[in-house]
């Protein structure tokens, strides 16, 4: 059975190993190991850059991802941005992203302040964008641009 659980500072090896493999697999990029761990230590030292969930099987994590909030004034409230998902091979296919995002979406619902949720994909990542309208999400109506150092 899958369980998600609040990402704890012991998990920081697990995050680390699973975000430099999600870079590989989808974006063909080979990150630097050292930021990335200074990156996910970061969130654990100051909760208001978000916090991660981890999925477990057996007590063994299998799927990760990075909750950051942001402020809507439109809405009085805050937005749940889905970041740095990453689920183990042996794992997909098994409704592990689907127990993450539902454990977020019951939050959401069961919350005053916090209205929605969302997420960007790569646009060639086609796997995961037919998981995510499989359970329910929708393309909206923004395009994403960035500036990046």
């Amino acid at each position: 059975m899958i369980k998600v659980r609040k990402g704890r500072p012991s998990d920081v090896n697990t995050i680390v190993g699973f975000q430099l493999r999600m870079a590989l697999e989808t974006e063909e990029i080979h990150l630097d190991k050292a930021t990335v761990r200074r990156g996910v230590r970061a969130v654990f030292r100051d909760p208001s850059k978000g916090c991660y969930w981890v999925a477990e099987e057996d007590g063994h994590p299998v799927g990760v991802t990075l909750v950051l909030p942001e402020w809507s004034d439109w809405r009085n409230g805050a937005v749940l941005w889905i970041h740095s998902v990453y689920v183990v091979p042996e794992a997909r296919r098994r409704g592990v992203f689907r127990r993450l995002y539902l454990h977020l979406k019951r939050r959401v619902e069961r919350s005053t302040r916090l209205k929605g949720l969302r997420l960007f994909v790569e646009k060639s990542n086609r796997r995961a964008q037919k998981v995510y309208r499989a359970i329910g999400m929708t393309r909206d109506h923004y395009d994403l641009y960035e500036w990046l150092k």
